[in-house]
């Protein structure tokens, strides 16, 4: 079974697999709706989950730099219900403070255009957001790999 990572935006959502052995995120997709209608964006990520036989969700939680939550964080904790109610997984919620200066500056390494960089930078956020998460994991059960 595996994991998809998720970065919420407020026109997209951004999604990333793990491998089986949950050591590596891969980025899938983005998917794209109109602003503030993130029920629209379910059936596609249903269709996603069935395909990858996922057991878990990860979304990222994004918090303003001094620990706190404002209005980004709500719409992620919203979201999590929103998932949970629908799909019947369990949904954890990873801190993504950076994730997108981070997927930014990985674009940029790979010399990729500023118009091919808005179009993958969500799903290559969304993979650091479940990287992150399978670290967590795998220090808290106490394997190095």
């Amino acid at each position: 079974m595996r994991i998809l990572g998720l970065d919420l935006g407020t026109r997209t959502l951004g999604i990333s697999v793990s491998d089986a052995t949950g050591l590596i995120a891969t980025p899938v997709k983005t998917i794209r709706f109109e602003e503030g209608n993130y029920e629209s964006s379910l059936k596609e990520l249903e269709e996603l989950i069935k395909y990858y036989d996922a057991s878990e969700l990860v979304l990222g939680l994004p918090k303003n730099m001094n620990g706190s939550m404002g209005f980004a964080s709500e719409r992620s904790l919203n979201y999590k219900t929103l998932l949970e109610s629908k799909f019947n997984l369990k949904v954890h919620l990873v801190d993504e403070r950076l994730t997108t200066v981070q997927a930014e500056k990985i674009l940029l390494n790979q010399d990729k255009s500023r118009k091919k960089r808005k179009k993958v930078i969500d799903n290559i956020a969304s993979s650091i957001i479940l990287e992150t998460y399978l670290k967590e994991m795998r220090n808290k059960n106490g394997t190095s790999n």
